[in-house]
């Protein structure tokens, strides 16, 4: 089954929506970001959250205490990098966290030989998203589906996904889990018609793809 996340919650009404609807993660922003939550806030949000929910940091080269102290505590059940993090940095996580935190390493599509290269970080999963040289992520822009090799493995998809595309996402690509924030949004805000609607699809979707095999 497809997995979702919806990611860059940062209010109470976002906390009850996806109690509503159970997505599988959400995803809490600690980097520079219109959707940037604070330590404390994201705490106040986590303590809300449904525990069958899996709470995700995204960061954007952090100092790795301030991502190990958020595990610590637990606000955080994964971390999600989306930076220029490299293979010393992500080996210092680990060993400074000492936990087994799932590390989701993001990677920006620009060509297959990128995506290949990436792969080779010590990551438990990557996550694809469109690339913009100004940006780290999060522009809420498709990219070309046919960059992702075949045999790529478990990823996250993010990048434009709405309820309207991540049908034909999911039966292009099986990524393991459809990552979206702005998607499931209106003026800036999470909009609960919206994340119904998506977790909708992407059920339906699996539900169909289940009956044709």
């Amino acid at each position: 089954m497809t997995k979702v996340k919806i990611c860059g919650l940062r209010r109470e009404e976002d906390i009850r929506i996806v109690n509503k609807y159970l997505p599988d993660y959400i995803g809490f922003v600690f980097a520079d970001s219109k959707r940037k939550v604070s330590r404390e806030e994201a705490q106040k949000l986590k303590s809300q959250l449904d525990e069958r929910i899996h709470s995700v940091g995204v960061f954007v080269n952090a100092p790795i205490e301030e991502i190990a102290a958020l595990v610590k505590v637990r606000i955080i059940n994964s971390i999600q990098l989306h930076g220029d993090e490299d293979r010393n940095y992500m080996d210092a996580l680990r060993s400074i966290t000492k936990e087994a935190v799932p590390i989701i390493k993001a990677l920006r599509a620009t060509k297959e030989a990128d995506l290949d290269k990436g792969r080779k970080l010590p990551a438990d999963y990557f996550l694809l998203d469109t690339y913009a040289a100004e940006h780290y992520g999060g522009i809420g822009k498709t990219f070309d589906w046919k960059l992702v090799p075949k045999d790529f493995g478990r990823f996250y998809l993010a990048g434009g996904l709405n309820s309207c595309n991540v049908t034909k996402a999911i039966e292009m690509l099986h990524p393991y889990c459809v990552d979206i924030s702005s998607g499931v949004e209106t003026e800036g805000f999470k909009d609960e018609k919206k994340v119904m609607e998506f977790i909708h699809a992407v059920r339906t979707a699996d539900k169909t793809n289940q009956e044709i095999r």
